[in-house]
């Protein structure tokens, strides 16, 4: 449940919605598995996965979903292996080169056979909803995957004013003066690692981890005129994090001591021990981002 990724979004127009309200609109988009014709199915699951039986999880105004995807694996190697054999069939028993719409009606068909045999694999990802913010944090590092979890929840609700989080100063501009002034706004604290690129598009990128960010071989790149687009922070005791240009923050990491806040409760009860890290990690991501949101200088202005 620890969420690993954030791609950031904001609402561009005033959004509410209860639990109560967004169970029922989920529902009728619940995950299924595929059946023997289907490539790939995609649905919400519950939030709490085997020990939950909701699509949502909520905790002070704070909504966890969850969706299932499945995927069959069908390699195209092994279409184009039988599609070759059986063209290649068709050829000599007729006497004449095949048509193209020919060729695409047999892959058709070899798909359609071969489906029902194929492995499938499952993944899931996560978002929470905070109507408080005007925030939805999808927990993915790839922007593609988190807009098809959106799609989905816009279809079910029949509308998501969202849009990708933006700040009035660009993020690279600002960790730039981060890394020259050696330090980042309280409570953030620069870590060992970066990444630097060169203002032209032709120009170099230059990686840098586990060194002292402070030392001249990083600082003389920025003299001549590379930007921070990856950027090592801590927020506080509880957070590690690599904040990117693009606005998502990866390899999220809580530390051990944050995440043994709720140990006392034990695992007796599993839910109930969710509940209660959800709680805490939820809290903990709202002051993140809040803290980020001033220590980047706002978000920029919605029309």
């Amino acid at each position: 449940m620890w969420f690993k990724n954030l791609t950031l979004y904001r609402f561009n127009k005033p959004f509410s919605v209860d639990t109560e309200t967004l169970e029922k609109a989920m529902a009728d988009f619940r995950f299924s598995p595929c059946g023997s014709q289907d490539i790939s199915k995609f649905g919400f699951s519950n939030a709490m996965g085997k020990h939950g039986d909701t699509l949502v999880h909520s905790a002070n105004n704070r909504h966890l979903i969850s969706a299932t995807k499945e995927e069959k694996i069908l390699p195209s190697s092994v279409v184009k292996e039988a599609l070759d054999e059986k063209v290649g069939q068709l050829e000599t028993e007729e006497n004449r080169k095949l048509t193209k719409k020919e060729k695409d009606a047999l892959k058709d068909e070899i798909t359609t056979t071969l489906l029902p045999r194929a492995f499938s694999r499952r993944s899931q990802i996560q978002a929470l909803i905070l109507p408080e913010q005007q925030l939805v944090l999808v927990d993915s590092s790839s922007a593609t995957k988190a807009e098809e979890l959106l799609a989905l929840l816009r279809k079910a609700l029949g509308s998501l004013p969202v849009i990708p989080v933006s700040f009035a100063t660009p993020l690279e501009q600002q960790m730039t003066d981060w890394l020259k002034a050696g330090s980042a706004p309280a409570p953030f604290e620069i870590q060992d690692e970066a990444e630097l690129k060169a203002v032209a598009d032709e120009g170099g990128i230059v990686r840098f981890k586990q060194q002292d960010l402070q030392e001249d071989e990083v600082l003389a790149h920025l003299e001549t005129g590379k930007q921070v687009h990856k950027l090592a922070l801590h927020f506080g005791q509880s957070v590690a994090f690599l904040l990117g240009s693009d606005v998502t923050l990866k390899r999220l990491k809580f530390s051990e001591e944050f995440r043994a806040g709720n140990d006392e409760l034990g695992n007796d009860d599993p839910m109930a021990r969710l509940d209660a890290d959800f709680a805490m990690m939820s809290s903990e991501l709202v002051a993140l981002l809040e803290s980020s949101i001033n220590a980047l200088g706002g978000l920029e202005p919605t029309e």
